[in-house]
């Protein structure tokens, strides 16, 4: 399967500088990463549409679709094949090749409280600090 994306990958470089009006892959290039991208997301859609509906059929035919876009894609991006080949590798490496790499692990941003009234302070400070703080929200 490699040779195959590598081979196209090298077809898709060769026709990235022929005649847009004749040329797909041309013609992509010369309207540049975004369109690329929508591309690939389209066909990656109906792959995902084909398959929910058990059409096995166009699952194969829009999986071709698919990795097509992404190789222009790649090429537009300076990625070749190679690098893909190598991260898939290397984390076949650490987990296993059936396995993806976790996400990194974000620490939720919290919103900054007001500081609540220490608990020593009496019924009346405490009651002082709640009209207070009435007051403040009338006034927005």
């Amino acid at each position: 399967m490699s040779d195959s994306l590598e081979r196209l990958y090298q077809a898709v470089i060769a026709a990235r500088d022929l005649d847009p009006a004749t040329s797909r892959t041309a013609r992509l290039f010369q309207r540049g990463p975004s369109k690329m991208a929508k591309k690939l997301a389209e066909e990656a859609i109906e792959v995902v549409i084909d398959a929910v509906n058990g059409k096995a059929d166009a699952v194969v035919r829009e999986s071709a679709d698919l990795l097509y876009n992404l190789t222009v894609l790649w090429a537009s991006a300076g990625v070749k094949p190679e690098d893909v080949w190598r991260e898939m590798e290397r984390r076949e490496d650490l987990l296993g090749i059936a396995e993806k790499l976790p996400k990194p692990v974000k620490s939720p941003k919290t919103a900054p409280t007001k500081p609540l009234p220490k608990a020593t302070a009496g019924p009346a400070v405490r009651r002082r600090i709640v009209a207070l703080e009435g007051r403040s929200l009338r006034k927005r």
